[in-house]
């Protein structure tokens, strides 16, 4: 694996989550984001694009979801996401389609690391609801 992506799966290991309202624990959801796909960074404009293409494709497959940001500790890197009520095999699917290195899923609070574009083992990162930071507001990350 390239040092790169070693890289990447490392960060993604220490995401946390900013929502503005929690979730019910015994939810099942994917987390999936269209920005910065296989790990390039792109301009906020061109993340944007993504992002609205990602919220379309959603809201054709009929799925309930809801934004949240997810985000490095130090909040030095921001990505706008979707917790979409989807199984994991259709997230993984999501994912690949938006050239996602990975994605999250979340089954009864437990939080998974789950490899799209990347040749890992999926992780299980613990508790998701400690991760989660409410907030007033999603930040404007554009």
């Amino acid at each position: 694996m390239s040092t790169a992506n070693e890289h990447f799966w490392q960060c993604y290991q220490q995401t946390q989550f900013l929502l503005t309202q929690p979730f019910s624990p015994s939810l099942s959801f994917a987390i999936i984001t269209a920005y910065n796909p296989k790990g390039k960074n792109l301009s906020p404009s061109q993340n944007g694009l993504l992002d609205k293409q990602l919220q379309r494709h959603i809201l054709r497959l009929q799925y309930p979801y809801r934004a949240l940001i997810g985000a490095s500790a130090d909040r030095g890197h921001m990505e706008k996401s979707w917790a979409v009520s989807l199984d994991k095999v259709t997230a993984v699917e999501l994912g690949r389609v938006f050239n996602q290195n990975a994605i999250y899923f979340v089954d009864n609070d437990e939080l998974y690391l789950v490899p799209c574009l990347v040749d890992y083992e999926e992780l299980d990162l613990g508790k998701f609801s400690a991760r989660v930071c409410l907030v007033s507001e999603l930040p404007d990350i554009s």
